[in-house]
């Protein structure tokens, strides 16, 4: 292989930087290059497109373990479809779901917070009227108005 594209090239198309590119390929997640007469690596388009998957499956959510195995599945289907992005999928929107609802409660809990005037955590939390949910974040609604 005399032609292909250089880590620098591979990077850039891809939107990631060089480290990124060696880091993945260390981890098997790109296979390795081919190396020019120069000992440079040369890769193929499929670098990019691999990096680029890679990286949207990491916006997903995905960690890079899951998208190791997502992409190992992928490599040993032999033109037949491979049961699993569904239902990781899935699972990953579940994660998504409570992670959302997590979050919903702690906003609902620091506008608590905000409209009680809260201005010291300790104190506020010597206070019955606290707003801020110490013992159980999911508790809700415990103050009947501003007290801190």
């Amino acid at each position: 292989m005399s032609t292909g594209l250089r880590s620098g090239q591979v990077a850039e198309a891809a939107g990631v930087n060089i480290q990124t590119l060696r880091y993945h390929e260390r981890r098997g997640l790109l296979a390795e290059p081919e190396r020019s007469n120069g000992g440079h690596r040369l890769y193929g388009e499929d670098a990019v497109t691999a990096l680029r998957v890679i990286k949207a499956a990491q916006r997903l959510g995905f960690t890079l373990e899951e998208v190791a195995e997502l992409l190992e599945a992928g490599r040993h289907r032999h033109g037949r479809p491979v049961a699993g992005l569904q239902e990781r999928a899935r699972a990953k929107l579940a994660e998504v779901d409570a992670k959302i609802a997590d979050l919903t409660t702690i906003r609902t809990a620091l506008i608590a917070a905000v409209a009680a005037g809260c201005d010291d955590l300790t104190a506020c939390a010597s206070m019955d009227c606290c707003p801020i949910p110490f013992t159980d974040l999911a508790e809700e609604n415990r103050h009947a108005g501003p007290c801190c």
